[in-house]
């Protein structure tokens, strides 16, 4: 059986990061999975994208990663986009933006938001037919997946219908459902296509959310207090997620 730790959606949160980190690190978990939106909204865009690239196997393509690579223009995005630089904007450029493999039997599918869509927004509540779509059958392998985990809304969950599961592991770095970092833990028999033991758990991790809020506030970043407003409640911009 082999452990392997998922994270997403850590938006430059360090603090928030270096915790989740530290906890994987207790369970003596040697693998970690990154589904994207390494950078963006927060403070340390330039840390974490380091760390990210230092610390885990895998790394996927997040919306955030694909706005700070392909647009220009608004005063948000250029804020981050100088605090990368070349080398660490080429860097997520270059991420895939689904990733599967066989564990315990199962087609596991890895992605941000969708395997063939950055912007599909999939929730706890949307409809079957827009559920089913992470599962449709990519060009990598051309078979539909059994279980799909992703990130992007940042609120965690583990859900099963149509013989199918999937699961969210929430955020890192802006939680939307608790203000906890979040993240994933799969147990299964790695590249194995033979049916044995699986598991899938949601870990919950407190961390330092005013000293994250104090390295925003030493900024000048564009949008710091909405940042700041969703650290502090975990709802998204003064509405619920």
């Amino acid at each position: 059986m082999e452990r392997i730790a998922i994270i997403s959606d850590i938006h430059g949160n360090l603090p928030a990061l270096e915790a989740v980190l530290e906890d994987i690190k207790s369970k003596n978990i040697q693998r970690i999975f990154c589904l994207g939106d390494v950078a963006g909204k927060g403070p340390s865009p330039a840390e974490t994208v380091d760390l990210i690239k230092a610390r885990t196997e895998i790394v996927i393509k997040g919306n955030w990663d694909c706005y700070l690579t392909e647009q220009s223009g608004p005063a948000v995005l250029k804020w981050h986009q100088d605090r990368l630089g070349i080398e660490r904007l080429n860097y997520l450029r270059s991420l895939p933006i689904y990733k599967e493999f066989y564990i315990s039997g199962k087609l596991l599918r890895l992605c941000h938001a969708s395997p063939n869509d950055l912007f599909h927004r999939v929730y706890l509540s949307s409809e079957i037919n827009k559920r089913l779509k992470l599962f449709e059958a990519t060009p990598t392998l051309n078979v539909e997946a059994d279980i799909v985990g992703y990130g992007d809304i940042h609120s965690a969950h583990i859900d099963n219908f149509s013989g199918k599961t999937i699961f969210n592991v929430g955020s890192v770095g802006n939680p939307l459902d608790m203000t906890q970092a979040s993240y994933g833990i799969i147990e299964g028999n790695l590249g194995n296509r033979d049916e044995g033991s699986l598991a899938i758990s949601l870990v919950r991790v407190p961390y330092n959310v005013e000293l994250s809020i104090a390295q925003a506030e030493l900024t000048d970043m564009p949008e710091k207090q909405e940042y700041i407003d969703e650290l502090r409640t975990g709802i998204y911009r003064g509405l619920k997620s």
